[in-house]
């Protein structure tokens, strides 16, 4: 009842006060704090309140406490909890749409006919009945730990509701197995083991998640820099033989020591990953080619590839000079960066609305389509 009165009463100082969310629900619960004090004062002077309790709940010693269910001799918390589950699935099942909706767009719910704030309370009702049977048992502790961190760490994994929602119960199953069993091997409580577990599987999770963990973020921020380099080298040898200059030691000694030795690591590396798993496309070894007289020259694959991204940056420096006011010597650096995104059928509308243009603003030629 409580939770529920903290739900509708931060409801309504943000709709009648104009509030932010977060200022209505400080409000409301410095305010129903401070009543909860005034009447323990009152009601519950003599009262002996164990924080140990309220912290770290009586998990070990919870099988002692039994009733009986169907004739049945059962644990107290197990018949309660287990009575909260099955409500919890039910609502889920039942209302999963409803869920969703109103939980990322509430005014595309709205518009749909579901009320949001309906479903938001009946949200609030089943996670605050969740908790207040749980506390008991576990604590607030691990109860504050399963509501978080389960669906945290499963976000990393996917961004897909319908998946997240079994992936977080499976994460919390096994953390809650494996704490357990851990507190009995140390003699800790269980309610820290299973928090400081799932605490740390939430770690685990931030670090190798494929949806938004750091190395795979990493891997694919440097992936991406070895690819741009890649195919910057590739660019400028195309340039030069656009020029007529030769492809030889003049173009590495133009290039420098540093572009080329980021070219030849890139294309060696990048070249492993790519025939691990881009069966078919041409390696970037064979793309760039190597070496006439200490120097890199374009073979007819990697002359394929580098017209392509010079068709790509001319085409934009067009777009550009015909959409926007910028001025010419401003067009050069944003197509550097836009020729590495620019994809064949994005190429096909800019020439479709360049219509017939054959060479870019500075009167260089447009190559064709591969």
């Amino acid at each position: 009842g409580a939770g529920v009165l903290a739900a509708g009463g931060s409801a309504a100082v943000r709709r009648f006060g104009r509030v932010p969310e977060d200022t209505s629900l400080g409000l409301v619960f410095s305010i129903m704090f401070a009543l909860g004090v005034v009447l323990i004062s009152f009601a519950a002077r003599n009262v002996d309140l164990d924080p140990g309790c309220v912290l770290y709940g009586l998990l070990e010693l919870s099988s002692f406490d039994r009733v009986s269910v169907l004739g049945l001799s059962v644990p107290r918390s197990s018949a309660w909890l287990s009575a909260m589950l099955l409500t919890n699935v039910l609502v889920i099942l039942l209302l999963y749409k409803e869920l969703k909706i109103s939980s990322f767009d509430p005014a595309l719910a709205a518009s749909m006919g579901i009320a949001p704030a309906l479903v938001g309370v009946v949200l609030m009702v089943i996670t605050t009945a969740t908790c207040v049977a749980s506390f008991e048992a576990v604590g607030s502790i691990l109860v504050i730990a399963m509501l978080v961190a389960p669906g945290a760490s499963a976000s990393m994994w996917t961004r897909r509701l319908s998946v997240m929602l079994p992936v977080a119960a499976g994460i919390a199953g096994a953390t809650a197995v494996a704490g357990y069993l851990l507190s009995a091997e140390f003699n800790v409580t269980s309610a820290g083991m299973i928090s400081a577990l799932s605490g740390g599987v939430f770690v685990v999770c931030v670090l190798i998640g494929p949806k938004g963990g750091v190395v795979p973020a990493l891997f694919r921020r440097w992936s991406l820099a070895l690819r741009i380099a890649r195919e910057d080298l590739l660019a400028d040898l195309y340039r030069r033989e656009e020029r007529t200059v030769a492809a030889g030691v003049e173009a590495v000694s133009e290039l420098g020591r540093v572009r080329e030795g980021v070219a030849r690591w890139s294309a060696r590396l990048l070249g492993e990953i790519e025939r691990a798993g881009a069966k078919g496309r041409p390696s970037p070894e064979r793309a760039v080619a190597g070496s006439e007289r200490n120097g890199w020259t374009l073979t007819t694959s990697g002359r394929d590839r580098a017209r392509g991204l010079i068709r790509a940056h001319r085409l934009w420096e067009s777009y550009l000079a015909e959409h926007t006011p910028l001025p010419m010597d401003h067009l050069h650096e944003p197509s550097h960066r836009a020729e590495h995104f620019i994809d064949p059928q994005t190429q096909l509308e800019i020439a479709r609305q360049l219509e017939a243009s054959q060479t870019d603003p500075h009167g260089r030629t447009i190559p064709a389509a591969g």
